[in-house]
């Protein structure tokens, strides 16, 4: 699908909008620093997305016949600078695809920014509070759809909230459960005494030995998670997507411990938690594309 035709000097994609006019490449209405053959590279990508833009068109529009240059070398270099100021990567690609030995092909959606959106000015104080996650009264969000006056996630189709919140919310449910793998490893004699009650002696080992192996996996795990969420890693939506079938099985495997307190706690409370849990990974999954909204698309690099 090539670019709708149109007087717009102005493309949106994602978060981004690249600016033919003033030469801009801008994130949330923040500036990029993008060099002038990376800028160009991308906008002849933009001009042609959806098809196949080859390396010799490139080299053409880049590099006349009568410039001495290692080509591949820069072009490669060009590319590269390009993913690295959009966060994307040639294995999982979101925007620019690589077609080995023939050329690069833009895949994300792409739109011409509207004239009256370009010549609305920016409120006062945009850029501090765009910083923050927040999006300031009246200034649209090129990554998210609005209705009504309520901006709403692109994916999702919810009101977009506070980044604050929706990290927050995330991390406590990392805490909950290292709270559930360390609490127990320092009871794993009473985890076996549970067992032992309704289970043979090689299936009490057998828990154990699945409590203590699951542990050992969760805890460097969600310490990862949280140190990413900590330190507001822009690739985590990529990162916890990969993981979540390791996740999904984790957290599934985990749910059905609150019945081994079931002598305590009681079978009605065991199978409150139980349903609860069995839906928790599939809430941080909906907290991490809040939070970071990330596309993802097939690698066919």
């Amino acid at each position: 699908m090539a670019l709708p035709q149109s007087n717009s000097k102005t493309v949106r994609f994602g978060i981004f909008e690249l600016d033919l006019s003033a030469g801009e490449l801008r994130k949330n209405g923040i500036k990029l620093r993008l060099q002038e053959q990376p800028f160009q590279v991308l906008a002849m990508l933009l001009e042609r997305a959806g098809d196949v833009v080859t390396r010799e068109e490139l080299r053409q529009k880049l590099w006349p016949s009568d410039t001495f240059v290692d080509f591949d070398h820069s072009l490669n270099t060009a590319v590269n600078k390009v993913r690295e100021v959009l966060g994307d990567s040639a294995s999982t690609p979101r925007y620019i695809e690589t077609l080995a030995r023939r050329g690069y092909r833009f895949i994300a959606p792409v739109q011409p920014q509207p004239e009256s959106d370009r010549e609305r000015p920016i409120p006062q104080g945009a850029q501090s509070c765009t910083e923050n996650g927040l999006r300031p009264a009246g200034l649209a969000d090129p990554g998210n759809v609005r209705t009504s006056g309520v901006s709403l996630h692109s994916e999702l189709e919810i009101p977009i909230p506070h980044r604050s919140l929706t990290r927050g919310l995330f991390t406590l449910i990392q805490i909950m459960y290292l709270a559930f793998y360390l609490s127990a490893l320092f009871r794993l004699h009473g985890a076996w005494e549970i067992a032992e009650s309704f289970l043979p002696g090689w299936g009490a080992m057998a828990l154990l030995t699945v409590i203590m192996g699951t542990s050992g996996i969760g805890i460097p795990l969600r310490c990862y998670l949280i140190s990413a969420v900590g330190f507001d890693y822009q690739r985590l939506a990529e990162k916890f997507l990969r993981l979540f079938p390791l996740i999904l099985a984790l957290d599934q495997l985990w749910a059905i411990a609150p019945f081994l307190l079931v002598p305590k706690i009681g079978l009605g409370a065991a199978f409150a938690a139980t349903a609860a849990l069995l839906y928790v990974p599939f809430s941080e999954r909906t907290l991490i594309r809040m939070a970071y909204s990330a596309r993802t698309v097939p690698s066919h690099s």
